[in-house]
């Protein structure tokens, strides 16, 4: 993906927030997500089906009593 003319902020982002969250652009076949502060910084570009993979992941480790977590005792 070159450079995406459909980023677009975090549903997340708000004003108290600093506007400081990831822009998303996407096209048929991949997702490239970039930090809003520095826009003009590097991306991280991902197969659509690897996308969703991550993103995934990372609802998974966000709730840590989803079903297949460990949890650490007292």
């Amino acid at each position: 993906m070159s450079t995406p003319d459909n980023w677009r902020k975090s549903s997340y982002s708000g004003p108290g927030d600093g506007n400081s969250c990831v822009e998303v652009a996407n096209d048929l076949t991949q997702v490239a997500i970039r930090d809003s502060k520095t826009p003009t910084r590097a991306t991280l570009n991902f197969p659509t089906g690897v996308f969703a993979t991550f993103v995934g992941s990372l609802k998974t480790r966000a709730h840590p009593t989803a079903i297949g977590s460990s949890r650490v005792r007292d």
